[in-house]
């Protein structure tokens, strides 16, 4: 465009009498007679500025806070802040697929929310914010001093130049931004944190942009340090229009297109400034890179050339970029095709959240459902391995070496029967007598030992499976090194399981006083020792007679019970220790498993019902738009 074309266009707008639309072509007086917006003149002085509720002009003069109008109502601002609390109650412990890529969605959407989303719909007419953007070498301060008239963004060979993202405004519309809750989180500097520090945004004020029209400069999408992919990113989400810049070097290198699909999928509302174009080239280079963006859907936004020029004082001559700022003038003087920029970037955030919110809610099913499989291996490892210890707990493969020997010399040496008839002396006195308590205690302890080493070793077992299982689930790693020891029994087991076994020996006992004395058995069980006859049913109980290893003397011990309990109170009391020793079992298991139950939960991941919340929270925001 020539410089008396600028001209001319510039006293047209000066007049009033022709404003360019989104596309760049006239409206004309069609869009000046438009009915305005129900509630617009209340909203207005007499001087047609925009005035608060008590008819003073906000901050700037510019702006004013009102209450929600009809579509943005009390609703849509309680739905709102249900989508936020959904999506900052997930956590994604687990490292599955597609995990990380949810926990950087959370923390955009979680940003966006904070810092563009929930802030603009609170807001009515405010000061669009228009974020340049683009890759590393594109000029975007350059192009931002140039527009600033001063040197308010650094610029430089170095790379990268702009680490803290700096905002430029009219000086009116500096109070906004300075106290307003766009980008709340980030401290607001007067200059750039000399140590480099993040969270700033750098403010500064021009007399050279128009008001109600704010410029952000931000780090390099393909920057070399991650951080500033973040700012950046982050700056993107909180603009209400974007500027992507390029170089005619570049305009076709992969990070421009990225940074264009994400403007296309958001909805923004886009303008793009090819630099750097040599004059020569500038034909054959501007029909080429319209050619691409239309076959990308993009052939419709405005675009703006900067010719190849000399950069002074970190500024372009300003003729390079009149166009532009009577682009920015345009949406400054024209309040309703700010406000229609503003809505429609602010459509496309909530319409991304259709999609983008779900998205979490599916991720985290997938982390619940893993659990249940990872907590599912667990669950079998143990239930295996108490399987195992019932089978040998009844099938006398517990009765041997020490036990075997135990029994064989309380029940060959004649000391069976002499501690059975506790009211008739001994015959032996003496030693003999002593003997015969001493075989008892030694059996007593012999089965201790034998069922405590049973159950420590499928212990040991169970969880050597488990760990093993989760070893070869990929995702799964990060919560088994959470935990030190899970792929062993836990150093108390032993403890707590002689402690078990000691209490279900006491317990056998117990079930004889009780159950085993009745009307015809009465006389002649309070004539035995009770601790005598509890062992003789636990050497039943785990199978004696059953197992090659006890040839020869067949099933004594079931006929000794037989005889003095009668075959009713016998079955009633095995079925009841058996039942307890089994229960006693498990509990030592449930302390195990816990263990692993305690990495899952350290994990953070939510329970199912946090999904299901965000499903019904998304549905509750389209319902309110």
């Amino acid at each position: 465009m020539s410089d008396a074309e600028t001209r001319d266009r510039s006293e047209g707008d000066e007049a009033g009498a022709v404003v360019r639309d989104e596309t760049g072509t006239a409206d004309g007086d069609a869009e000046a007679e438009e009915e305005e917006a129900p509630g617009e003149e209340e909203a207005r002085g007499e001087d047609g500025e925009a005035r608060g509720e008590d008819g003073a002009g906000a901050p700037g003069g510019r702006t004013r806070e009102a209450p929600l109008p009809e579509a943005v109502s009390e609703a849509l601002s309680n739905a709102l802040t249900a989508v936020r609390t959904g999506v900052t109650d997930l956590s994604f412990g687990l490292d599955l697929p597609g995990a990380e890529e949810a926990r950087r969605v959370q923390s955009e959407i979680l940003a966006q929310l904070d810092d563009y989303v929930i802030p603009r719909v609170h807001t009515s007419t405010a000061p669009a914010l228009v974020v340049v953007a683009g890759s590393t070498g594109a000029g975007k301060s350059t192009l931002l001093n140039t527009l600033a008239n001063a040197k308010v963004s650094a610029t430089g060979v170095r790379r990268p130049t702009t680490g803290t993202p700096v905002l430029a405004c009219h000086p009116d519309d500096h109070e906004w931004f300075a106290k307003g809750d766009l980008l709340g989180s980030l401290r607001r500097l007067s200059e750039p944190d000399p140590e480099g520090a993040s969270g700033g945004l750098v403010l500064v004020s021009t007399e050279r942009l128009p008001a109600g029209v704010a410029l952000l400069d931000t780090p390099d999408i393909d920057s070399v340090v991650e951080e500033h992919h973040e700012i950046a990113h982050r700056m993107l989400d909180a603009a209400d229009l974007w500027i992507f810049v390029t170089t005619a070097a570049r305009y076709a290198d992969a990070p421009a297109w990225r940074l264009l699909r994400l403007a296309k999928e958001r909805g923004a509302r886009l303008a793009i400034v090819l630099s750097r174009v040599p004059p020569r080239s500038q034909e054959v280079i501007s029909k080429h890179f319209v050619r691409m963006l239309t076959e990308y859907g993009l052939g419709e936004v405005d675009r703006f050339v900067i010719n190849e020029s000399k950069v002074t004082d970190g500024m372009l001559p300003d003729h390079e970029v009149s166009e532009l700022r009577l682009w920015l003038t345009e949406l400054s003087v024209d309040d309703r095709r700010r406000a229609q920029a503003v809505r429609a970037t602010l459509d496309g955030v909530l319409n991304s959240f259709r999609t983008r919110v779900p998205a979490l809610a599916k991720q985290l099913e997938i982390q619940v459902a893993f659990r249940r499989d990872l907590r599912g291996d667990v669950d079998g490892a143990y239930a295996r391995a108490l399987a195992e210890i019932d089978k040998s707990t009844g099938d006398g493969s517990l009765l041997r070496g020490e036990v075997l020997a135990r029994w064989q010399d309380f029940a060959g040496s004649g000391d069976l029967m002499r501690t059975l008839h506790l009211r008739r002396p001994s015959r032996f006195g003496g030693k003999a007598s002593q003997q015969a308590p001493e075989r008892l205690s030694g059996l007593k302890s012999a089965l201790r030992a034998g069922l405590e080493s049973v159950v420590v070793s499928a212990a040991h077992r169970a969880a050597e499976e488990a760990s093993s299982r989760w070893l070869n689930r990929p995702g799964a790693q990060e919560a088994l090194a959470s935990a030190s020891g899970l792929g062993r029994a836990s150093d108390e087991l032993l403890r707590r399981t002689g402690r078990t076994i000691a209490a279900w020996q006491d317990h056998i006992i117990e079930l004889i006083r009780t159950e085993g004395v009745t009307k015809r058995s009465v006389a002649r069980v309070i004539s035995f020792d009770v601790e005598s006859l509890s062992l003789i049913l636990t050497i039943g109980l785990l199978g004696y007679g059953s197992s090659d290893a006890q040839n020869g003397t067949g099933a004594l011990p079931q006929r000794l019970v037989h005889a003095l309990l009668g075959a009713e109170s016998l079955r009633n009391i095995g079925v009841k220790a058996r039942s307890d020793l089994r229960a006693r079992i498990g509990m030592l298991f449930d302390d195990e498993m816990a263990r692993y139950t305690q990495a899952l939960d350290g994990a953070g991941i939510p329970d199912e019902s946090a999904a299901t919340r965000l499903y019904q929270a998304t549905y509750n925001l389209e319902v309110a738009r």
